[in-house]
């Protein structure tokens, strides 16, 4: 069932053409990954798909009758709601569904009527429908699993990466049957990542994404499409299939383009000798030399980006962190934390949002000072700082004059220099681009122009705060290669788990109340490390539980039998005591009740004859039935032992 088309759809800003008559479509189950260079049109397409932007031609049709979410990078929300007015004030028809129910079983209790009965029952049936009984408990689930714990919090105070958390929240709830998605990973940690990825991975319906996070396209799309020369191109596998056809692609693209050059210089050199007066048959090959001659002089756009930059000499002493202690009232950041850094090494670092590690990084600089301890900097030492804020210069300045405030001529590795403007072209800005405002540059093509500003100033050491956000996948891995040739020292703070896997030597995992672990291998390795520790403490634990239960169990049989026995020998298996037995009788008879509770509770809670506002209540009763019937089933056990 097809839920999207999309027909020879167009679109130009000016000279800037974005794509060309492109064509693709989704069907139901379909997930799909956008991806494309910045500036070549990913957000504009979301746009016109949204009814924000118009497009030069062609044709945008969605299936009648289904429900679409978008999810865009700058998510519009009322500032003045709380975050749990906000998800009700969303479009999910579920959330919707319960507020009517709630609000209309108040009004026919306060004012029975027949018309109120008749509504409920309808209602009782779209609930049941779309199986909203449990409406609260979902939205608490989902906002606990996004990191929104306290929904009283208002939007307004919300942070950037809170406030796409709460957008991504809204979405979900809405369960809608096209879920269209700009660059969801954003500004979120690794846990609410893996989270989502898991989620999506079993969504049943359609999706439509861009992203730059490989291993997150991995696990959740089996599509990728790429606008690439203005032109739209599918493949339909995971990202290493993606990359290995785009390549063969390319040299067949390649190997045409220089067919077709040879051919027009043959073509070329006939029709300069041909005479003024020409045959019918000659005129057709001057109008067939025209097509040739399109061909020979299409371009290859696909420039890679050259990063190539000199790197201040580093001295053998780079920075020594000692006994560096942080906090912030009752939070700690740090409690110490000590260590040497080594030349050309590369560290990740990694943490939930708001842990800390802007601050380490900040004190590292000098930025920030430290409660305690010492941070010693190395007199060689140049930093070159990629902090989440982005480039900060007047949206009317030129894009050339950005670069040329640094400096005129940029030192290479190889001891040459080139202009502003020849840099400029090598990190793919056109010159018409580059004498264009910054204003006019798409979001991808701003953190492109702030890594050129940070790398232009030829730092030895580098920090980069989330560098992979908002840039394109052929921009990441340019700077991939490059840092992996960087002969400086590297920090990376990034939620970008590929990115950190292909680059760091070792981690700081910030792990809250002041605790950094400094493990040796890279992001996976370390998380690996820590589901097998969790493993490892859940299983002492659970043992540690069963011996102590046997110890007490053994430890009792041992005094019952020595008080019946005047040598203390043990004589068989115990024999329970009175006590023991009316527990036994006791427990016989309280179970079955439990049980019987807690299948009322299951259907009240399934059959919608429950209050609303009574949910949390039933909800907070099982679990506490649940935990009785479990502990009593236990006790049980060990007394018929």
């Amino acid at each position: 069932m097809n839920l999207l088309s999309v027909n020879q759809l167009s679109k130009s800003y000016g000279d800037k053409v974005l794509f060309k008559s492109i064509n693709f479509g989704i069907n139901y189950g379909d997930k799909v990954a956008l991806i494309a260079k910045n500036g070549s049109g990913k957000s504009t397409l979301f746009k016109i798909l949204q009814g924000q932007e118009i497009a030069d031609s062609g044709e945008v049709a969605f299936r009648k009758d289904i429900r679409i979410s978008f999810l865009s990078q700058e998510p519009e929300l009322n500032e003045t709601h709380t975050i749990l007015e906000a998800i009700y004030a969303g479009d999910s028809e579920t959330v919707k569904a319960a507020i009517d129910y709630t609000r209309l079983v108040e009004t026919h209790y306060a004012n029975p009527t027949e018309k109120t009965e008749n509504q409920l029952d309808i209602l009782t049936n779209k609930m049941n429908d779309l199986e909203a009984w449990n409406v609260e408990t979902q939205i608490m689930l989902v906002c606990s699993n996004l990191g929104l714990d306290d929904t009283t919090q208002i939007v307004g105070t919300l942070s950037g990466g809170q406030k796409k958390r709460l957008a991504l929240a809204q979405v979900i709830l809405n369960e809608p049957d096209l879920l269209i998605m700009d660059e969801p990973t954003n500004h979120l940690d690794v846990t609410v990542i893996e989270w989502l990825e898991d989620y999506l991975h079993s969504y049943k319906k359609s999706i439509l994404l861009v992203t730059h996070d490989r291993y997150f396209l991995d696990e959740v799309c089996d599509k990728i499409i790429e606008i690439d020369n203005y032109s739209m191109h599918e493949y339909k596998g995971n990202f290493q299939y993606y990359m290995e056809k785009k390549a063969e692609r390319m040299m067949i693209e390649a190997s045409e383009l220089d067919k077709a050059k040879n051919l027009y210089k043959r073509e070329l050199e006939w029709v300069c000798k041909q005479p003024r007066a020409r045959t019918t048959k000659s005129k057709s090959r001057v109008d067939a030399f025209v097509d040739v001659e399109a061909k020979a002089r299409k371009k290859s756009v696909d420039k890679k980006i050259e990063l190539s930059v000199k790197v201040e000499r580093i001295g053998s002493k780079i920075i020594e962190v000692t006994k560096l202690q942080k906090a912030y009232g009752d939070k700690k950041i740090l409690d110490p934390f000590s260590y040497t850094f080594i030349k050309g090494e590369k560290i990740g670092i990694v943490g939930p949002n708001g842990i800390g590690k802007s601050t380490f990084i900040n004190m590292l600089q000098g930025i920030e000072p430290p409660d305690a301890g010492k941070v010693s900097v190395g007199d060689t030492i140049v930093f070159g700082y990629y902090s989440q804020k982005g480039i900060q210069v007047a949206d009317d300045k030129r894009v050339i004059e950005v670069v040329k405030d640094i400096a005129e001529f940029i030192p290479l590795a190889n001891g040459t220099s080139l202009s502003a403007s020849a840099l400029l072209t090598r990190f793919n800005f056109a010159p018409e681009v580059q004498y264009g405002h910054v204003s006019k540059l798409s979001g991808g093509e701003r953190r492109r122009l702030y890594l050129l500003t940070v790398l232009v100033r030829n730092p030895n050491f580098l920090i980069l705060d989330e560098p992979t956000n908002d840039l394109d996948i052929v921009t990441l891995q340019t700077l991939e290669e490059f840092l992996l040739d960087f002969q400086g020292c590297v920090l990376i703070v990034s939620h970008d788990r590929y990115f950190l896997d292909r680059l760091v030597d070792h981690v700081f995992a910030f792990e809250g109340n002041g605790v950094v672990k400094d493990f040796p291998g890279n992001y996976s390795e370390y998380r690996q490390w820590k589901f097998d520790s969790e493993d490892e403490l859940e299983e002492l634990e659970r043992e540690a539980k069963k011996q102590k239960a046997i110890t007490s169990q053994e430890t009792n049989s041992t005094v019952a039998v020595q008080e019946a026995s005047p040598s203390g020998r043990l004589e068989g298996p115990k024999k329970r005591s009175y006590k023991e037995e009316k527990e036994l009788e006791g427990l016989e008879s309280e179970l079955p009740e439990l049980e019987k509770q807690k299948k009322d509770i299951e259907a009240q809670l399934a059959n919608g004859t429950v209050d609303a506002s009574a949910i949390e209540k039933l909800s907070s009763q099982f679990s506490f039935i649940t935990k009785s019937i479990d502990e009593k089933t236990m006790r049980w056990l060990e007394l018929q032992d």
